[in-house]
């Protein structure tokens, strides 16, 4: 699962069977983990995430 915060960063249109890349901070959980920080930081200290689609940047 990739949880993308939609306050900070636009909303990516995807859809079942979409190909995306992306880059983020994975974190375990007991249902198998999500990845999250898929988005800039608002506060400039770490160097944030991104998610590509169909040759666009979300951050």
């Amino acid at each position: 699962m990739i949880a993308h915060n939609i306050d900070l960063a636009e909303r990516v249109p995807i859809g079942i069977g979409d190909r995306v890349q992306f880059r983020g901070m994975y974190e375990w959980n007991e249902l198998g983990g999500l990845v999250h920080w898929t988005h800039h930081d608002p506060l400039g200290a770490e160097d944030g995430g991104w998610i590509s689609y169909r040759r666009k940047t979300y951050q």
